[in-house]
């Protein structure tokens, strides 16, 4: 171990988020000890979810954090690619949970496809751990090494894993809550403190022992993360009340079945993260067809819930323009700030540990913003609070290039822009990602629950796709990122989406009214007093 007097910023930073994780052990240890039925006016059911998802986003993000540094650095990839690979790999991750959130809500239920998308994605951040032939220089010789199809398979198995946890975990959240109660917007602001308390900690632990021990020493404290979340987990189920639970009598031949469906696409994953084209084709191919379903089964309902449709697909719409933009992060902001970022000696990934930790901070006053002016008749409705994260990512990146001045790469920019940027996004990234989770399991209807997260995630998979297409256009020609030409993309997108943002806006009363926030009901689910039974008769996992 290194003396501590020989410390650098690295170091202390890695040190205080090691002990910030036993003290946030410590905290759930007392959570877990308490009998009361309620935690901080919210169900106990919260807090288990909140600390299985937190283990999964550690293991998730800390490996993220070092996936483009590890893509450049170790197996060679030059930086246009790496941006395209990662882009890939990010949208393919949020593809999966319409095969998840649909598979749950016929078959599986979600808490058992939460369990099995655990454990394959605990065999993913384990694979990752396996390294192949050290010290090639020529990145021919270094892609042709066997070891990089441990390496795909690691990234299939994270990704259908991702598929069968992440729509389904938010459901059990909204299940936990009755359609009208005030405190469900609250509810997913503190679940999305986890994911984030989660992240900041994987990124800088993982992303800390990757960069300064071994590349192996990261991806094996990910996968150990995810071990601990699975624990979790199952140690919690009876807070869930009977939550997720199958909607009919699953029988053990078809619930193997649905198991087998789910190993089988990890071998089609496979395939697809290595050919990137082929996902963009699939992307729109499967768009259209999820469009094309939606409006179907939107046109069979009466006006209401009808327009309730129209104004989830007007949000959903707007995901690939956030998160084209906000997933730069982890793509071309990451190299940007390996490059061209006085960083003092913090090593690169820690970066990336900016956003989580701002949403840990800020997370409890939006949640309290909201209910403040909520009470008050005075809360944004759920489409001008979108405009307003867009307009906040747009300005994010015109704040970035101009702090950053001239596109001469002899002068490093500050790091003061590098935090800047990442505050106006994780603003706007709280103004979008809770409250439009929320929006999709308030607005959906009981038979499409599932489906629709899953629909919510998919148009973030676009998103993701985009991202990587943006940060491989730094890469210009030759493939080697350029400052001079990423603060011209950055400058550009900055004023789109304001613009876009603008337009937004205008359009918010309409999409407000579609909403029919007033005649909203509360569903009574058949069945309610056998809740603590696994196959109670007449729940659905997609009832709150």
């Amino acid at each position: 171990m290194k003396d501590m007097s020989l410390w650098n910023e690295g170091d202390w930073i890695a040190a205080i988020a090691a002990v910030a994780l036993f003290a946030v052990l410590a905290i759930g240890g007392g959570i877990a000890l308490r009998r009361s039925e309620e935690v901080l006016g919210h169900p106990r059911g919260l807090f288990v979810l909140f600390y299985a998802e937190m283990w999964e986003r550690f293991s998730y993000y800390g490996m993220r954090a070092l996936l483009i540094l590890y893509l450049t650095k170790f197996w060679l990839f030059n930086d246009g690619k790496a941006n395209l690979i990662y882009g890939a790999y990010t949208s393919l991750v949020y593809i999966t949970p319409v095969l998840g959130g649909y598979l749950a809500d016929r078959w599986l239920g979600q808490r058992k496809a939460v369990l099995f998308g655990g454990i394959v994605l605990a065999f993913g951040h384990l694979f990752m751990a396996y390294e192949g032939m050290q010290g090639a220089t020529d990145p021919t010789v270094k892609q042709a090494d066997f070891a990089i199809n441990v390496f795909w398979l690691a990234l299939a198995l994270i990704i259908v894993g991702s598929g069968f946890l992440k729509a389904n975990i938010s459901v059990i959240v909204g299940q936990l809550y009755r359609l009208t109660d005030t405190r469900r917007d609250a509810a997913y602001t503190i679940f999305y403190m986890g994911v984030n308390v989660g992240a900041a900690l994987g990124t800088i632990l993982v992303g800390y022992l990757g960069e300064t021990i071994g590349w192996s020493w990261g991806f094996g404290l990910a996968g150990i993360g995810m071990v601990a979340g699975l624990i979790i987990f199952v140690i919690g189920k009876p807070a869930l009340k009977g939550q997720g639970e199958p909607p009919a009598v699953l029988t053990r031949t078809k619930e193997m079945r649905l198991y087998a469906v789910g190993i089988a696409s990890v071998a089609v994953i496979w395939g697809l993260i290595q050919y990137q084209d082929v996902i963009q084709t699939l992307l729109i191919i499967t768009g259209v067809g999820m469009l094309a379903f939606t409006l179907y089964e939107a046109f069979k309902l009466p006006k209401e819930p009808r327009e309730r449709i129209f104004a989830i697909l007007f949000l959903i719409a707007l995901n690939p323009v956030f998160w084209g933009l906000f997933e730069q992060a982890g793509g071309s902001l990451s190299l940007y700030t390996d490059k061209f970022v006085d960083r003092g000696g913090v090593p690169t990934s820690l970066f990336q540990s900016i956003n989580p930790i701002y949403i840990v901070i800020f997370a409890p006053l939006f949640a309290a913003l909201w209910q403040f002016l909520g009470k008050r008749g005075l809360e944004p409705s759920t489409p001008a609070k979108f405009a307003i994260a867009l307009f906040q990512v747009g300005a994010g990146f015109l704040v970035f290039t101009w702090g950053a001045g001239t596109g001469n790469p002899a002068v490093m920019t500050s790091v003061v822009f590098v935090f800047l940027i990442y505050l106006l996004h994780t603003t706007g990234e709280l103004c979008l990602s809770p409250v439009g989770v929320s929006a999709m399991t308030r607005l959906a209807p009981l038979h499409l629950g599932s489906f629709i997260m899953g629909a919510w995630f998919y148009m973030t998979a676009v998103g993701n796709f985009v991202a990587g297409k943006i940060g491989e256009a730094t890469g210009g020609e030759s493939g080697e990122m350029s400052k001079e030409l990423t603060l011209s993309i950055y400058g550009q997108i900055g004023w789109w989406t304001i613009g876009i943002g603008v337009v937004v806006l205008l359009l918010s009363p309409i999409v407000k009214r579609w909403m029919h926030l007033d005649t909203l009901e509360d569903r009574e689910i058949a069945g309610t007093e056998e809740l603590g039974e696994p196959q109670a008769a007449g729940i659905h996992p997609g009832r709150g």
